[in-house]
């Protein structure tokens, strides 16, 4: 797998460093067990739980009066496992190999390979997640219909994008500030849990309120997913353009601070981590 090979073309160089992140990405799923079904179905568990204790919190708490007109499980997903996407992004990518781990002394080995495979491996969970949860309710439930399936699913990519941006800025202040890096993240998604808006709807929210939470992209991309999976639901206080600019301005300042964190590599950081 990590055996040096001079690449022949720039065909031939692409092709091995997709290959690379693939091999990375399937490692990440299977490190949880030994068993790479078991493995999958532990990480597919834990997305489906969350779900469901939110189902059920707000159905036992008369809650469910909130919703928009449409399926509450919709809803529910449109907001929860949006949060779930980009929190497990951003958890993926801070939890990747470092330049400083035993696994970079493979030659072909590198901190881009790494990053790519454990957001790739998140991805991949999050979306068979979904599929799981929407096959089996439509089945065994009840048939739904989402008004706009296509451009519903391009903001789970879009959550999940910006759940990279941030965790590759916290992965390069990590090795210089560890304690800071490690409240931040808990102070984050507990934040999110609030300030993305996946609790309420947000064309319902007085102006007050809207300027507290406008500044976050989640709260964008939650709100934008609701309008394409709902047709009777028409965001006007956000955008997603916002988010994907935001996420693409963080993933460059991430970049260059992990190429110059790189450079001073040191084996004492992954006894920090």
């Amino acid at each position: 797998m990590f055996q040096y090979v001079r690449p022949r073309s720039k065909l031939h160089s692409a092709v091995s460093i997709v290959e690379l992140i693939y091999h990375s990405a399937v490692r990440d799923v299977r490190k949880g067990h030994g068993n790479a079904f078991l493995s999958l179905a532990n990480s597919i568990l834990v997305t489906v739980l969350f779900v469901m204790a939110f189902y059920l919190m707000f159905t036992f708490l008369g809650l469910k009066g909130a919703k928009l007109r449409g399926d509450f499980l919709l809803y529910m997903l449109s907001g929860i496992f949006l949060y779930l996407t980009h929190i497990k992004a951003l958890g993926a990518v801070l939890g990747a190999e470092g330049p400083s781990s035993p696994m970079q002394q493979h030659a072909p080995m590198n901190t881009i390979i790494s990053i790519s495979g454990a957001a790739l491996s998140s991805l991949y969970i999050q979306v068979l997640a979904l599929f799981v949860i929407l096959f089996v309710y439509h089945v065994a439930v009840t048939p739904f219909e989402i008004a706009h399936p296509v451009p519903a699913f391009a903001m789970v990519l879009l959550a999940w994008f910006t759940g990279i941006a941030v965790g590759l800025v916290l992965m390069a202040i990590r090795p210089w500030a560890p304690g800071f890096v490690s409240i931040f993240k808990t102070v984050y998604q507990r934040a999110n849990m609030i300030a993305s808006g996946k609790l309420f709807v947000v064309n319902t929210l007085p102006a007050f309120m809207l300027n507290m939470f406008d500044w976050n992209p989640l709260f964008h991309i939650i709100d934008q997913c609701r309008g394409f999976v709902f047709g009777n639901y028409f965001p006007r206080n956000t955008n997603y353009e916002y988010a994907l600019i935001v996420g693409v301005v963080l993933i460059m300042i991430g970049m260059m601070g992990e190429f110059y964190t790189r450079q001073y590599a040191s084996r004492s950081w992954e006894a920090r981590r």
